[in-house]
């Protein structure tokens, strides 16, 4: 009975907790009902709120009858108040969106200010953590000066905003962040009004783009988020670590000379793997937009400071040097002359004016005084920073250089003037056929693409050994070859202009052979990116592993590599550091979530020993998607559930999709998810691994059952998704992947042939689908097949007590359960059916619409024999309550988008036009799903 009473209190205090959370959302959905009821009148409203009542009826009280009348009401629906319906919906997940964020600002905050100890993911845990391991200070400062962490992001938009969207959804944000302040009654109406107005113009505002979407809206897409996050909130983050770092470890702030350990890469303008659209033009443009953003950035920050740094020598002296830097300056105005950092900054952006101009920039806000020279590199600029400080630091004004102009300083060593690293990424199969095509124009070799792997081996060294160049200004060559030579030029001509950090990456998709890489380092001496008689090579040769098939061959492969004498001296240019990115979309869509998983692992341990026998030191750079199907889930715990030897305080990671807006539309929600990396990537670092006879016994034995309900698991999935009759009719059926396929969803097409074959479908479109209709079978799908299975095979109890013990001792398995019980929570077999119905052959979707909701079935009961939990995410209620608030408001869209889906297929061959209301409806069906799940991209 206490227990009962525990347990209780517990759920009334999180309750409590929670109640702002619940009253900010019910202000926010009242504000937009009215807002509809304005906009649209009260008919309209009815029928929105009659949907709405009905369907939470419907949620809550698993009631038939208002699901059949919750069916009918849609159906009835006329095409215009579909679209307000939808819009509707849609746009309340987005304000549900900002709540959440909101609420997970204000506990923080609350835990903070009652001075409790660091939370879980913070540095200050993790130094904590560190420092009772026995961790000394010198060990961590190590950490700090060769660590290299960074998100990359990329241009794989399942969902992207417009510009107007996101600057309303900011301000709806800040406003409600305010009624947590000591408001007046006047204050708290005018917050009230303006919250109204904002999402007024919400409503009165495009939520989604209706043209093609071009790599240059993806490029402005993605700066936004430097605008919002990065370029504030990365330098402050840096601030707290030093001073985390300082009360922890006592240790003294790093130089500004210290390199960034965290830094931003992207994919955008340069990933042109199945992307026709991509080339050297989008490259430069890229670059382009990267120095604008950044630029802009600075002079903004220098012209700020200038109106702060009023300092007068009447009143205190100042360095040499600031005096120098002052009468150097543009700056003649007789007004100014005792105002010595004044002039010096009106100099400052006067050369960073010029900068921006040679580097691209062609609109600069603000007209500077006089003219002046361009910075030749951002360590320029951060020297003149720098000069300031030390001036300021050595004239009683320490406390004037923070934090404007010490995380001006940062930020310049962090962005440079580059802002982010561009890789460039390209299938092997291309590289073969335009090498193919130079050693036959050339004479060397007139059938390239036949020949073994050895001999292939064999030409490829002897043609970098060779002085002499293949490619001929005087010979004709394909589109294809001339493009892909192209996008080399441009990347020298990039890094000369922007800085060696600009591009320093290539990327090989589908790499299957140790000829994959070295075509690569052939095509980068043909464009002088490679200089092999001096061992210089600028863009790092970087293997993609995706496949089951191509994971299980990596370590062979980096073997062969790194034995290369050629390689060996270039890995050594790279400060003997070699990377290797691993991807999760393709090998879960090839293998299924359980084998996908479990072969990403073993692969790691692989390249962890045979990079330990090269002594090269390895950095992994994962290929995660939004959805746990394609690596998504918790970042925090993925890093930590990496194998003992993986990470070494190197890492890169993708970050995709919606999953980029869901972490960093908000400053305060984005420094919190950059600071969960750094920890993560400590902790996996230096955190000591217990070793020893039991624990690698235990270990070995995990793996050993890892293996075996790998193959069951493997058995299962690729029997459904690739043995089945019909099951692709199934899929592009009772999924909107059709839909997806045809809409403006992103510049790259949805598959990578023109065919119908799941093969040949890329794997955000695959897991994007099924996250639309609700299964998410890449999540699952053969997990209950392989434990259920194996615990048959053997003495039950014991087998159970196994599964059990991996569970609570081996991170990797605890990570696997916590994610699928996640997307468990998210699955619903009844929206499902509704999906399945739109498949026209019933045989066939009976057949295996019973295939599919057994399987999750017999999941369900493993997943809970395994964990004890009889409800989804026991473990996590707050997330648990998150998303069964979110069902009822989602119900309505799913069915929606059924319901537009067969009016779609039903006018196949109408006029375009007569369609267009449809496809509008279905598209921002689809965005309001995906923002109500989260992590479906």
């Amino acid at each position: 009975m206490d227990k009962l009473v525990e347990n209780q209190a517990a759920a009334n205090q999180a309750s409590d907790k929670d109640a702002p959370l619940k009253e900010d959302i019910r202000l926010l959905g009242r504000l937009l009902g009215d807002v509809l009821r304005d906009q649209e009148g009260e008919a309209v409203f009815d029928v929105v709120e009659t949907i709405r009542q009905t369907a939470v009826r419907f949620r809550r009280e698993d009631d038939a009858e208002a699901g059949k009348e919750l069916t009918d009401l849609l159906a009835r629906l006329t095409q215009e108040q579909t679209i307000t319906v939808v819009r509707a919906f849609s746009y309340f997940s987005h304000l549900a969106n900002i709540a959440e964020d909101q609420h997970h600002i204000r506990r923080r905050r609350a835990h903070l200010l009652a001075g409790s100890k660091p939370q879980q993911g913070s540095v200050g845990f993790a130094l904590g953590k560190l420092k009772a391991a026995g961790v000394t200070r010198d060990t961590v400062q190590t950490f700090f000066r060769d660590a290299l962490i960074v998100p990359v992001l990329t241009a794989h938009p399942t969902e992207v905003q417009r510009k107007s969207i996101l600057d309303a959804e900011h301000d709806i944000a800040r406003l409600l962040a305010e009624r947590d302040l000591q408001l007046t009654p006047k204050e708290r109406r005018a917050n009230l009004q303006l919250l109204q107005s904002r999402i007024a113009t919400l409503w009165q505002t495009r939520m989604l783009r209706y043209s093609k979407l071009t790599v240059a809206d993806e490029i402005d897409n993605a700066l936004s988020y430097y605008r919002i996050t990065f370029l504030r909130e990365l330098p402050g983050l840096y601030d707290d670590i030093e001073e985390e770092l300082a009360a922890q470890y006592q240790t003294e702030p790093a130089g500004p000379g210290a390199a960034p350990y965290v830094q931003m890469g992207s994919w955008i303008g340069g990933d042109r793997d199945g992307n026709p659209n991509v080339n050297a033009g989008t490259m430069q443009q890229a670059l382009v937009r990267h120095a604008t953003t950044i630029l802009d950035f600075y002079l903004d920050e220098v012209h700020t400071l200038g109106a702060e740094l009023s300092i007068s020598t009447l009143m205190v002296s100042v360095s040499p040097e600031l005096q120098a830097l002052a009468d150097g300056s543009t700056d003649t105005s007789p007004h100014r002359s005792d105002e010595p950092y004044r002039r010096a900054l009106i100099g400052m952006y006067a050369r960073l004016a010029a900068t921006a101009r040679a580097l691209g920039a062609t609109n600069i806000l603000r007209k500077e005084v006089g003219h002046a020279a361009a910075y030749a590199d951002a360590g320029d600029f951060s020297a003149d920073l720098q000069v300031l400080i030390a001036s300021l630091q050595a004239n009683h004004g320490a406390i004037l250089a923070h934090p404007r102009l010490a995380r001006l300083q940062r930020a310049a060593t962090i962005f440079g003037f580059h802002l982010a690293s561009l890789d460039m990424r390209q299938s092997s199969d291309v590289h073969e056929r335009v090498l193919a095509e130079l050693f036959a124009r050339a004479g060397v070799e007139p059938s390239y693409g036949s020949t073994s792997e050895a001999q292939k081996v064999e030409l490829l060294l002897a043609e970098l050994a060779h002085p002499r160049l293949l490619f001929s200004p005087y010979t004709d060559y394909t589109e294809e070859t001339n493009g892909e030579l192209a996008i080399l030029r441009a990347a020298k001509e990039i890094r000369e202009r922007y800085g060696v950090r600009a591009i320093r990456n290539y990327i090989i998709s589908h790499t299957e052979t140790v000829s994959d890489l070295l075509e690569v380092l052939l095509l980068q001496k043909e464009t002088g990116l490679l200089r092999s008689g001096a061992g210089e090579l600028d863009a790092m040769v970087v293997p993609l592993f995706e496949t089951i098939p191509d994971l299980q061959r990596a370590a062979g492969i980096m073997a062969e590599w790194m034995a290369l004498p050629l390689v060996a001296q270039l890995i050594a240019s790279h400060g003997q550091l070699q990377e290797v990115m691993l991807g999760y979309s393709d090998s879960n869509k090839d293998g299924g979530f359980l084998t996908s998983n479990w072969e990403l692992y073993k692969a790691e341990i692989d390249l962890v020993k045979v990079f330990a026998d090269a002594r090269v030191k390895l950095r992994l750079f994962h290929g995660r998607g939004g959805t746990v199907g394609r690596g998504g889930g918790p970042s925090y715990e993925a890093i930590l559930a990496q194998p003992p030897g993986t990470v070494n305080g190197q890492i890169r990671l993708t970050e995709q999709g919606e999953i980029i807006a869901s972490k960093f539309s908000n400053a305060e929600i984005g420094r919190r998810n950059l600071e969960l990396l750094v920890a993560a990537t400590l902790e996996a670092s230096l955190m000591p691994h217990v070793e020893g006879g039991v624990h690698s016994q235990r270990l070995a034995g995990f793996e050993a059952v890892m293996a075996d309900l790998s193959q069951r698991a493997y058995q299962a999935y690729r029997n459904l998704v690739y043995e089945t009759p019909g099951f692709t009719d199934y899929f592009f059926a009772a999924t909107p992947i059709a839909e997806i396929a045809e809409l403006n969803l992103g510049s790259r097409p949805a598959s990578r042939k023109s065919t119908r074959r799941i093969e040949d479908l890329r794997a955000i479109p695959w897991g994007f689908s099924w996250g639309q209709c609700r299964l998410l079978l890449p999540g699952w799908y053969g997990f209950g097949s392989a434990i259920g299975g194996w615990i048959a095979d053997g003495e039950r109890d014991e087998r159970i007590a196994t599964l059990q013990a991996m569970l609570h001792e081996w991170p990797f398995f605890a990570t696997l359960l916590s994610n699928m019980d996640m997307v468990l929570a998210k699955t619903d077999l009844a929206i499902a059916s509704r999906y399945a119905d739109l498949v026209p052959d019933a045989e066939l979707r009976e057949r295996i619409f019973k295939r599919i909701s057994g399987e999750h079935g017999n999941t369900l009961r493993c997943l809970e024999t395994i964990t004890g939990a009889h409800e989804r995410l026991a473990g996590n209620p707050l997330l648990a309550r998150s998303i069964q608030n979110r069902f009822a408001y989602l119900d309505p869209l799913n069915h929606l988008q059924v319901e537009l889906i067969q009016r779609h297929r039903a006018n196949a061959g109408a006029p375009v036009s007569a369609d267009n209301r449809v496809h509008r409806g279905i598209h921002l069906s689809i965005n309001g799903v995906a923002a109500g799940l989260r992590n479906t991209g």
